[in-house]
Order: C-alpha cells, then structure tokens, then sequence
C-alpha cells in the first residue's frame, strides 16, 4: 500500500471541519456560524480561535446596523483546507482499492 498522506490537524476535527466547509462557500458572521453548527458560543470560540493561530482565519468588525464580526478564510487557509480535501480523496481511494 501506497503512504498514507498526513492530514492536518487543525481541520481534522468535526467540528472545525464542518467550519471550514461553511467559511470556504462564503464569509459568515459568529451568529450564522453558532446557528449551523448547532454549538455554544464557547466551543464556537474556540474552534476559531484555533483557526486564527495558525493563520487560517480572517475577522474583520462591520459597523452597520448591529456591529458584527464576519470570520472567512485566508488564502493560506483556503489552500490548506485544499490540500486536506485532496489528502483525504488520496486516503478514501487507498481504502477503496484496499476493498476490492
């Protein structure tokens, strides 16, 4: 068998992962996030706090109406999480042919 590709911890988490899915299709804001994940405020805080360490993680405030924080994805966190999908298309393709 082929090696196994290494995949990054910061996403391979549910949780994060289910984040990062939601921010890689568009900017959202704290409330967006917490209500489709379905999570507290603390768990939701810490997986972004998680995301914003290591570089993956843009925030800016909005001022209009109710101020606001938008979270989206940096670029280095775009193509991170692209090389996690790719490394798991390489580790389900492994365990496919393994089947066979």
């Amino acid at each position: 068998m082929a090696d196994l590709p290494k995949l990054d911890p910061v996403f391979h988490q549910i949780v994060r992962t289910r984040l990062v899915i939601l921010l890689s299709a568009k900017p959202h804001s704290f409330s967006g996030l917490k209500s489709e994940l379905d999570i507290t405020d603390g768990n939701l805080d810490a997986h972004l706090r998680k995301l914003s360490s290591t570089g993956y993680l843009h925030s800016r405030m909005v001022l209009e109406g109710r101020p606001h924080t938008i979270y989206e994805l940096s670029d280095s966190g775009k193509e991170a999480f692209h090389h996690y999908i790719a490394a798991l298309g390489v580790l389900v393709a492994q365990a496919q042919s393994s089947l066979e």
